[in-house]
This record gives structure tokens, C-alpha cells and sequence, in this order.
């Protein structure tokens, strides 16, 4: 394969600089050049193994007869965030992968990608810089983590999470610490992280039963190897993430996170990606899915962990089992179809794994609400809610930021029955649609969970669970009727029947929305004054696709 880019005497000036780095002049010359997009961060348990990872990749690239060319794009991880103000940079985190990928990329004109990547954003920025630049592309995840263990009880982060906040805190604290996260990979909860190793699976980007083997397992390593080797075949092939990622591969990732009770965040980054494809999507597809129950009972919507899943058939055993729900013709970047993948499958079933006649949940993961509080959606993640809270009426308790609410709870303000109300959290008006983790673990570590309600334009962890509905779109900022809401408002959750209401009559809003001042952006420079100008609204995925 004669590379035209990198031949002839008109690419002596781009030869010259890879051969002052190491690379023969055949090889330059003959063949494809595969970029290795790799995360690795030394701070973090998920990312710290990615060198590892991408020394196998780069050896199934040499193996297939390709050159890799390695690139370093940035990470971080989430939890570091939690409770300060720099929470807000997460989201764009997306973006900015997207969009380093993109840069180097377009540079250096590769034939194909192998990307490594593992947390909440990163994995999603991944695909969309394969869809933005749709050369053949693969990403490679790094698994989860084991559980650890904590006087003899399975333990992973969010459980010092919620500790923090509790009533008492063990004196043997810093034990629980060092037990929470025992080695290297994503947190082994149903978070972000993990609902998108698995999605990319999913839609067909990563190799079939790949994205629940656990980090620390050799089989990751040969899995990373055979990524290197698929992405050349890929580059030869010319078969591009456009090819695979296609309406039916979408509508099967929106089933499987619905099947398997994944976060919410999903939700943003299916949307994004389906934009940045150009395909028409939106709530409604959530919506028409909501029949699809949980089937998989990884924390939070059973007491497994993503090894017990993996264990248990990984994705192509989630897949089998929602197979009635699912477009089989879909494509993948090992060269098979869905139905080739799951054909022979036999889901270890009565465990984390459940029939869809005996689910874990018979409501999906993610239910739809609207209403004259959430025009254009807000999200809940029905199978993190407690059965009595499915429905709920109270009053609003009003407030502008996620610390502000953390304080009214840890200071006893907040009462059984309450509806709060945390605005001024979304795309814009955060700006970058912060994390409320601080509110919604404090509910959780005082045992408010079952009894007081959470609602906000903001977003939450894939760890939160409870009462709790985020993305409400219009968000405050952009002077949704959340901004109007007085404390002390009647509000109505609705699972059922799919609604959230505010109980305050259009005549009385209009009073409020001629009263209103819009607030002074919190941001007026930087990266994040650059999201909140060009991203789109939540119920669009909340990219910067400002296009």
C-alpha cells in the first residue's frame, strides 16, 4: 500500500521530520500510517494503564503491516472535581478530546486511529473526533476495576463518596479509602464511565466483548493487540465510523443503556454524537424505548459490579438478551454483523443477568419527563429510584448552586417531602452543566433518598441515584420557567405518566418571567466561556456543535 501522502519528492519535507524520529523510509513510505490516540494520565487508576495498552497496540499495528504513530490527548477524572467549581470543565472535557484528536489528526493525515480511552468524557470524545474526521477509527477502553474489599464487604468509590457525607464516618476511614479502589480501571459501578466502554461497544466501535473485560486482566492487553491489528485491516478496507455508526446502530446503543439501567449522561453523549453525525435525533427516541426493561443488575440498579457482567457474557450477553429489541445487520469494526457476534451466545443468566420475562426493573433505565417545567425534557434514571418516590409531590426548596443546596442539606434545612430545586446548572448557566454530586450523595448519606426530591438543569454522576431528574431543558439561563420557580411552589414528579409540573398557573409565570433579570455570565473567559457560546442545549447532547 504505496501511502500518496507520504511519496514522491513532493513529501520529502514531511519524510524527513518521522525519519529524525525513528521511522524508515519504507515504512514511511508503504504503509498506513495508524494514529494511536492515547489518555494516559499517571493520576488516575483508569487511564495510568494506558501506556501498557498502547505498547500492544502499536505491536498488532506493526504485526498487520501498518505504522503507529502516538499521540497524547488529555484526561482527567471526575472524581477529583467533586465539590468545587471545576466540576464544570467535565463536559467540555468532551470536547476538547474531540477536538485534540481532530487537530492531530488532521496534521498528520492518518489512515486510521486506535483510540484509548476509559472515563465519564473522554470515551465519548473519542467517537466523536472519529465521526468529525471519519477516517477508519477504533477505540479501545481499559476496562473496569475489580471491587475491593472493606471489612469483608465488597466496596468501590462511590461508597467513600456517600461516606464523606455521612452521619459517621468510620475511624478506620483512611482503611476504606485504600480499599475502595484497588488497582487499575474505571470505578466498577454502572457510571458513566462503564455505560460508555459499553456503548461503544455497542454502536460498534470497539471489538466485540472487549469493553467489560476487567484492566487488570491479560486479556485487555490481547485485546489491545488485536485493536492494532483490526485497524489496519480497517485502513486497507477503507471502512470508515460513518459506515458503522449508522440510525440503527444508534437506536441499539439508546436499547442497550436503557437495558442496562447505564447513566444518564449516556443520554448527552448519544445525542451528541448522533448530531455530529447529522442524524435527526432526539428525547422522543429515548421515550419510544421506554417499554425496554433493565435487565442487568449492576449498582445502581442491583448489587453487582461490571466484573460480575463481564463474567456473566459482558455485552454480547446484555445484546442476546435484548435481542427482540435490536437491529442484528448492524456492522462492527472486526468485519461482523450483530447477529454473527450473538448467535451462539448463552447469557449466565440469574445473577447480574435476568430474562427480559424476569427483569431487575420492568421500567427502562431512563425515563423521559415533560412538562410546563421541562418544555423540551428532562431525564431521570428510573431504576435508581426508590418505588415510593416514582411519584411525588412538595414543595420547592429554591437554589442557584450545588453548594448552596449541600449546605441546606448537611445543615438540617432540608425536610422530608421537599422538592429541590437547583438551577442555573446547565450548559450555559453553569456554565458546562456541572455534576451535582455534592447535593445528591449528602441526600443519599443522610438517608433523605427515599423522601426528598431533586431537580435541576445541571447533570449527575453515573454513581448518583434517587429521586433525582436532571437536563431540564429550557435551562434557567435561557430563561426556562426553572428560573421562576418561588420557594414554596407545588411540584409534581411523575414517572408514569412522564411528566414534571410546576403548579403555578401560566398567568402568574408571565408576571414572574417580566420580573426576571437574567443573571451575569459566571464565566467570561477561557475554554469554558467558549463552551457556553457555542455548545447546544442539553436536549441536543450539549456539544460544542455550534453549527
Amino acid at each position: 500500500m504505496v501511502n500518496k501522502f507520504w511519496d514522491g519528492p513532493e513529501a520529502a519535507h514531511r519524510r524527513v521530520v518521522y525519519k529524525g524520529a525513528g521511522y524508515s523510509d519504507s515504512d514511511i513510505r508503504n504503509k498506513p500510517h495508524i494514529g494511536i490516540a492515547n489518555t494516559y494520565a499517571e493520576n488516575s487508576p483508569a487511564h495510568i494503564q494506558m501506556r501498557t495498552l498502547a505498547d500492544a497496540v502499536k505491536q498488532g499495528i506493526w504485526e498487520a503491516g501498518g505504522v503507529p504513530v502516538e499521540f497524547g490527548v488529555p484526561s482527567t477524572c471526575g472524581n477529583v472535581a467533586i465539590g468545587t467549581e471545576m466540576m464544570r470543565y467535565e463536559l467540555a472535557g468532551r470536547d476538547a478530546v474531540a477536538m485534540s484528536i481532530e487537530f492531530v489528526a488532521s496534521v498528520h493525515q492518518f489512515d486510521g486511529m486506535v483510540m484509548l480511552a476509559c472515563c465519564d468524557n473522554i470515551i465519548p470524545g473519542t467517537i466523536l473526533a472519529a465521526i468529525r474526521k471519519n477516517i477508519p477509527s477504533i477505540v479501545l477502553t481499559g476496562g473496569p476495576m475489580f471491587p475491593g474489599n472493606y471489612q469483608n464487604k465488597p466496596i468501590i468509590t462511590p461508597d467513600v463518596n456517600v461516606g464523606v457525607f455521612a452521619d459517621t464516618i468510620p475511624e478506620d476511614f483512611c482503611a476504606m479509602e485504600d480499599a475502595a479502589c484497588p488497582g487499575i480501571g474505571v470505578c466498577a459501578v454502572m457510571g458513566t464511565a462503564n455505560t460508555m466502554q459499553i456503548l461503544a461497544e455497542a454502536l460498534g466501535l470497539s471489538l466485540p466483548g472487549s469493553a467489560t473485560i476487567p484492566a487488570a486482566l491479560a486479556d485487555r492487553v490481547r485485546a489491545a493487540r488485536e485493536s492494532g491489528r483490526q485497524a489496519v485491516r480497517l485502513a486497507k478496507e477503507g471502512i470508515r465510523p460513518r459506515d458503522i455508526i449508522t440510525k440503527a446502530a444508534l437506536d441499539n446503543a439508546t436499547t442497550v443503556d436503557l437495558g442496562i439501567g447505564g447513566s444518564s449522561n449516556a443520554v448527552l453523549h448519544i445525542l451528541a454524537i448522533a448530531y455530529e453525525l447529522g442524524i435527526p435525533y432526539s428525547l422522543d427516541e429515548f421515550d419510544k424505548r421506554n417499554h425496554v426493561p433493565c435487565i442487568c443488575g449492576v449498582r445502581s440498579a442491583g448489587p453487582y459490579s461490571v466484573v460480575d457482567l463481564h463474567f456473566a457474557g459482558g455485552v454480547p450477553a446484555v445484546e442476546k438478551i435484548l435481542e427482540p429489541y435490536l437491529d442484528t445487520g448492524v456492522r462492527n469494526i472486526a468485519g461482523t454483523i450483530l447477529h454473527d457476534v450473538i448467535k451462539d451466545v448463552q447469557p449466565v443468566l440469574g445473577g447480574v443477568l435476568r430474562p427480559l420475562d424476569q427483569p431487575w426493573h420492568t421500567c427502562s433505565g431512563i425515563t423521559v419527563l415533560k412538562g410546563n417545567l421541562a418544555q423540551n425534557g428532562a431525564v431521570i434514571r428510573t431504576t435508581g429510584v426508590p418505588e415510593n418516590m416514582l411519584k411525588f409531590s412538595g414543595p420547592a426548596r429554591v437554589f442557584n448552586s450545588d453548594h448552596e443546596s449541600f449546605l441546606a442539606i448537611t445543615n438540617g434545612k432540608i425536610k422530608a417531602g421537599d422538592i429541590i430545586v437547583l438551577r442555573y446548572e446547565g450548559v450555559k448557566g453553569s456554565p458546562g452543566m456541572n455534576e451535582l454530586m455534592q447535593s445528591t450523595d449528602a441526600l443519599v448519606a443522610l438517608g433523605l433518598d427515599d423522601s426528598v426530591g431533586l431537580i435541576s438543569d445541571g447533570r449527575f454522576s453515573g454513581f448518583n441515584h434517587g429521586p433525582i431528574v436532571g437536563h431540564i431543558s429550557p435551562e434557567a439561563m435561557e430563561g426556562g420557567n426553572l428560573a421562576f420557580v418561588e420557594e414554596g411552589d407545588l411540584i409534581t414528579v411523575d414517572c408514569f405518566q412522564k411528566e414534571l409540573t410546576l403548579h403555578v398557573s401560566d398567568e402568574v409565570l408571565a408576571v414572574r418571567r417580566n420580573h426576571w433579570q437574567k443573571p451575569q455570565p459566571k464565566i467570561t473567559k477561557g475554554m469554558m466561556a467558549l463552551y457556553a457560546a457555542t455548545a447546544r442545549p442539553s436536549h441536543e447532547g450539549g456539544a460544542m456543535q455550534n453549527w
